[in-house]
């Protein structure tokens, strides 16, 4: 056998530990996922302080014989900093438990809740693709979401009730918070504009909330028909069923929010072209623009968190729907094929960003 020496032998174990913690990294997301499932931020926020061990257990709607197992869970979720510890320096030395500022994006009636995306990424019709990634790599399936369940995953959505309502809520939770976000970095982007198109704006949350800081804007939302065909608008807000790669209505301003990575570069260039041509149209009095809010990959001044985050987003579009998280070199190639001739990036909104792309 090899003799190992002390130096080899210390980077062998670091590279086993490196190892072992990517493949238990799920147990990161699944224990995270059962702490929503059981309520936990909600019931310590309800609380009002913070909550000990024995209060916390019996508070949650677990089986008796359970009880003795949720410090081991709350233990994996104070490491990864969702829930904090401290000593309450009672008789009986008792810790308890708080929420962080991402746990407080995990409650329910937080307007700005990433819960729905957590529940939707984590259902088992998001992550059966994953087990088949290999297959993909190794067949001529567009995506390995259609291996795992031979659907497409737009048709897929179209059927299943349950997760278009749970993807509806994930895009309209985020645009709440983007809305906001976007209002008030980027307000002058939407001054002076009288009519906007939200290309793929679901149930309309951002379409909505833009109409609330600019009244006189007339918003229109296109979408399919399964997502907007029960949805009524108001005086400046209308619905629209349609297919964004045969028409977009007119308008002076197109918005594409988390839209564009869904697709491919060939897609992409097809659904810039119909933005560009419902910008530019005879019933125009100027030619508008186009609003893209999107992930500029590598455009985080090495934020090595945010970087790993686009990583993700970028295997999980591929994997998905066949799309991606491109860089500015790539972007700016899909603006000049479809015919644009100028864009301006805004580094807004963490890991995503707002583009202004003009003909």
């Amino acid at each position: 056998m090899e003799l190992i020496n002390e130096e080899s032998a210390s980077e062998l174990l670091q590279a086993q530990t490196h190892v072992w913690n990517h493949i238990f990294y799920f147990i990161n997301s699944m224990t995270l996922k059962c702490a929503v499932q059981l309520g936990i931020p909600d019931v310590i926020q309800k609380h009002g302080k913070p909550m000990t061990l024995s209060e916390l257990v019996s508070a949650l709607p677990i089986h008796p014989s359970k009880a003795q197992y949720v410090h081991r869970l709350m233990r994996i979720l104070v490491h990864s900093g969702f829930f904090s510890q401290r000593n309450l320096n009672g008789v009986d030395n008792q810790e308890a438990y708080s929420l962080t500022q991402s746990t407080r994006l995990l409650l329910k009636d937080n307007p700005w809740s990433v819960r729905a995306h957590l529940l939707f990424v984590l259902d088992p019709v998001l992550t059966k693709p994953w087990d088949c990634l290999s297959t993909w790599f190794q067949n001529d399936d567009r995506t390995a979401f259609s291996v795992a369940h031979e659907k497409a995953p737009w048709e897929y959505v179209g059927q299943d009730p349950r997760i278009n309502n749970l993807c509806n809520e994930v895009m309209a939770r985020d645009s709440i918070l983007a809305c906001k976000l976007v209002v008030n970095k980027c307000k002058g982007i939407f001054e002076g504009v009288s009519s906007l198109v939200d290309v793929g704006g679901g149930i309309g949350t951002m379409a909505k909330g833009i109409t609330e800081a600019f009244p006189h804007m007339d918003c229109t939302v296109l979408d399919l028909p399964h997502v907007v065909s029960d949805l009524q608008g108001c005086k400046n807000l209308k619905y629209v069923a349609g297919d964004m790669f045969q028409a977009v209505p007119p308008a002076e301003a197109i918005l594409l929010k988390w839209m564009l990575h869904n697709w491919s570069d060939e897609d992409c260039v097809k659904i810039l072209k119909r933005c560009k041509q419902a910008i530019m149209s005879k019933g125009q009095q100027k030619a508008g623009k186009v609003i893209i809010i999107d992930m500029v990959r590598e455009n985080l001044n090495g934020d090595e968190g945010s970087i790993e985050t686009q990583l993700f987003f970028d295997l999980q579009m591929m994997v998905v729907v066949g799309g991606m998280e491109r860089n500015e070199k790539e972007w700016a190639k899909l603006f000049f094929d479809a015919g644009f001739l100028n864009y301006k990036i805004h580094p807004v909104l963490g890991t995503r960003a707002l583009i202004e792309l003009y003909p």
